[in-house]
């Protein structure tokens, strides 16, 4: 534990501070939104948030602790749109089902059929798959001038200062910025603020044929496709060997314990991975294991108080947020897209890989990580069969 205090700093807590931040503005209305298609009660709904920041807290710190490596784990928000969009399920069927689910995330992570998998991916396509991913949020934050020019333009100038004069804590500073500007315009809405403790609610499981073909198994195909894979592409592209089999058995079993409170599905993150694992959140690579942990707790946080941390988190404009993950994003894109680039025999799958991700592309429900992945194989298939 020493150590964890001797390694950590300013700016990783900040890193770890801003992944949650991100993670949350920017899905948790899914979330709200997934309780409610299967009728889930206000009290139900709290619970949902309990589990999934206790779960993600938990798993953050102990996978970061034990492997010394910025390991962030999160929850399926392309899940959470499938259960969204769910009808004629209920509750108890729908804990069954998250069941079910996280018992194949943990069997794939025991058996390890998903890391061999991965080791199949080159590493330029694992870049080209990680900057599409980021690359969205880019241009987000360059969107959010049109609505907010005067937060932006400031965030981005505090950015350019902080790289040029203190590059450890530049994205600090543009948060601070940020916070003080939008502090200064009124746009913090504090009045959204639930400071209530969340009471976890047990609601006990039922199976029935259609909420496993209906839920369990496209929301475990999709865990995979669209969150695990472009989450071990991450930590492969920021050079991280993270043991891919046993972090899916440890989320697919905190599934397994949770689900029954709302944690419907666990699994590495990609976005907010790239927060911690980057270069603001430690100079030194060895030590950004701190930024993971920081957010870990941050989300333990979030989980044990519920409403009120969520209020927080989304009182912030949705600019603010843009602008902060775009900016906090800028060395992980160009680092990617170096890497991706590199080797001419790759460069044509690793651009395809590119584009399809930042597409944004959806087909029968699957994100376009798993799309770009698909499309980057294909070209590479394609060329050692030309070259022999």
């Amino acid at each position: 534990m020493q150590r964890c205090l001797n390694d950590l700093s300013v700016s990783s807590m900040v890193a770890g501070f801003v992944a949650v931040l991100v993670g949350f503005t920017s899905s948790v209305a899914i979330i709200f939104q997934a309780a409610q298609a299967l009728g889930a009660t206000a009290a139900q709904t709290s619970s949902w948030i309990w589990a999934l920041g206790l779960g993600m807290g938990v798993t953050s710190l102990g996978l970061s602790y034990w492997t010394r490596q910025p390991i962030l784990t999160a929850w399926s928000t392309p899940g959470a749109a499938l259960i969204a969009a769910t009808a004629g399920v209920s509750m108890p069927e729908a804990i069954g089902a998250f069941l079910l689910s996280s018992g194949l995330i943990l069997l794939f992570g025991l058996t390890g059929w998903f890391e061999r998998l991965m080791d199949r991916i080159p590493l330029a396509v694992a870049a080209a798959l990680l900057a599409g991913v980021l690359a969205r949020f880019g241009l987000d934050a360059v969107l959010a001038v049109k609505s907010a020019p005067t937060l932006v333009l400031l965030m981005a100038g505090a950015y350019l200062l902080g790289k040029r004069c203190w590059p450890r804590y530049a994205v600090p500073g543009v948060l601070l910025a940020g916070m003080a500007l939008a502090l200064g315009q009124g746009r913090v809405q504090m009045a959204a603020v639930d400071w209530a403790w969340v009471q976890p609610v047990w609601t006990a499981p039922s199976f029935s044929f259609a909420a496993v073909m209906g839920v369990a198994i496209p929301l475990f195909l999709v865990t995979m496709a669209s969150q695990n894979l472009p989450g071990v592409a991450v930590q492969r592209a920021a050079g991280y060997r993270t043991p891919v089999s046993a972090t899916l058995a440890v989320t697919g079993f905190t599934g397994l314990l949770l689900a029954p409170f709302g944690g419907f599905a666990f699994n590495l993150a990609a976005i907010t991975a790239a927060i911690c694992n980057g270069p603001e959140a430690h100079a030194d690579p060895a030590r950004r294991y701190t930024a993971a942990m920081s957010a870990g707790l941050v989300y333990i946080a979030v989980g044990l108080a519920g409403g009120a941390v969520v209020g927080l988190l989304v009182a912030f404009p949705r600019e603010l947020v843009a602008a902060v993950a775009g900016l906090a994003l800028i060395s992980t894109i160009a680092g990617g897209l170096a890497t991706a680039l590199k080797e001419e025999k790759h460069r044509d799958a690793a651009c395809l890989t590119f584009l399809v991700t930042l597409s944004g592309l959806q087909v029968a429900g699957i994100g376009s990580a798993f799309w770009g992945a698909v499309a980057g194989g294909l070209a590479l298939s394609v060329h050692q069969l030309r070259s022999k």
